[in-house]
């Protein structure tokens, strides 16, 4: 039996149709497939807090496994679901710089492995930038205050209204004493005692006092006399 041309052709065209769907759909499964060049990780600063930040851009959403480590010590696991656009999750560390981390993704039976590159982390620590203090506007500028009376202190001697004369410094116009003042009494006694009168004054009191008695006894006799005639 022998087959005619018009059906060679077609079977021929079958042929090549189905090898090409056949392709398509191998690329386009291998398209839509997990792979380990859809993951990223970098490390940052969030504030003073340091992160290893990891991106999942897997557009077949496969579900994954993230692990960070840092040596063989485990930093943190999460799971991620990716998409085209991106899916990060971050990773709190307090790294210090220039250190090594390792990003580790297990997506089912595609993806088992490290991304590439390792993380290496800056050179310099997370910190905060210091809040620069704003300088008022020069019509806001305060203006300089008058200063103040100063006002004199405790220990300084307050200056008296009237000065006070020294000792050594005698009064104008007043003779000096050279006769000394006896102690407890005054001067005008000492004087009267020391005067050279004082003799003829009690002379003359005791003759008063002789001539009043002989007055009394010769007025006592006649008296005595009168009253016996």
């Amino acid at each position: 039996m022998s087959i005619s041309r018009r059906t060679a052709r077609s079977v021929r065209f079958l042929g090549v149709a189905s090898a090409s769907a056949a392709l398509a759909l191998g690329v386009a499964g291998n398209a839509f497939a997990c792979n380990i060049s859809e993951f990223s990780a970098v490390a940052k600063c969030d504030g003073e807090k340091g992160v290893i930040s990891v991106t999942d851009k897997d557009p077949s959403g496969t579900p994954a496994t993230v692990t960070v480590y840092l040596g063989d010590k485990v930093i943190g696991s999460e799971d991620v679901v990716g998409t085209r656009e991106g899916v990060t999750v971050d990773f709190s560390e307090d790294w210090a710089p220039n250190t090594t981390y390792r990003v580790h993704v297990k997506a089912g039976n595609q993806v088992d492995e490290y991304v590439k590159p390792d993380v290496t982390t800056p050179g310099d620590a997370c910190k905060t930038e210091p809040t620069p203090t704003p300088t008022p506007p020069a019509s806001e500028t305060p203006e300089p205050s008058e200063p103040a009376t100063p006002t004199p202190s405790a220990s300084e001697p307050e200056e008296s209204a009237t000065p006070t004369p020294s000792a050594d410094e005698s009064t104008p116009g007043a003779p000096a004493s050279s006769v000394p003042t006896p102690a407890g009494g005054s001067s005008n006694l000492a004087e009267t005692g020391a005067s050279s009168n004082t003799g003829v004054i009690a002379g003359i009191a005791a003759a008063l006092v002789a001539v009043g008695g002989g007055a009394v006894f010769l007025g006592m006799r006649r008296r005595g006399a009168s009253s016996n005639s």
